[in-house]
C-alpha cells in the first residue's frame, strides 16, 4: 500500500464523494473512468479541478474519487468540496486562498419536501373559480 493516502468525503445535495490523493503525476479517477470522461461537461470538470488551479497544485497528485448519489452536477460540487478539504489537510498553508473562494464550505441546500395538497413544494394546483 502507498503511504502519505490523504483522505477527504464532500457531500453535496445527495451525493457523497469520498477522496484519496497521493504525490503523482496528477491522474484524476472518478469511479474508475478519467475525469473527463466520467462528467461529461467540460463546466463540471472545470468545477472540479477549481481548487486545484487555486492553489497552483495542479499535477502534483493523483487523485482517486468514489462519487454516488444524486446527479452530475452535485457530484460535481461534492468531489470540488473532498479535493478542498485533502488540499486543507496536505497544507495549512493552502486554507486562506481556498476559503476565500468559498470552497470549504459546504452548501446546505437540500431539496425541499412535498406539501400535501400541492403538486410539488411550492407548485400549485390551478386554482378554479367556478
Amino acid at each position: 500500500m502507498t503511504q502519505n493516502v490523504i483522505r477527504a468525503t464532500g457531500r453535496r445535495k445527495s451525493s457523497v464523494a469520498q477522496v484519496k490523493m497521493t504525490p503523482g503525476q496528477g491522474k484524476m479517477t472518478v469511479n474508475n473512468r478519467t475525469c473527463e470522461e466520467y462528467f461529461c461537461r467540460p463546466t463540471l470538470v472545470m468545477k472540479v479541478k477549481q481548487p486545484l488551479e487555486l492553489t497552483s497544485q495542479l499535477g502534483k497528485f493523483d487523485i482517486w474519487a468514489k462519487v454516488e448519489g444524486g446527479g452530475v452536477a452535485g457530484q460535481a460540487g461534492a468531489l470540488r468540496l473532498g479535493i478542498s478539504r485533502a488540499l486543507n489537510l496536505v497544507d495549512q498553508e493552502l486554507r486562506p486562498p481556498l476559503k476565500s473562494a468559498g470552497l470549504l464550505t459546504r452548501d446546505p441546500r437540500e431539496k425541499e419536501r412535498k406539501k400535501y395538497g400541492q403538486k410539488k413544494a411550492r407548485k400549485r394546483f390551478q386554482f378554479s373559480k367556478r
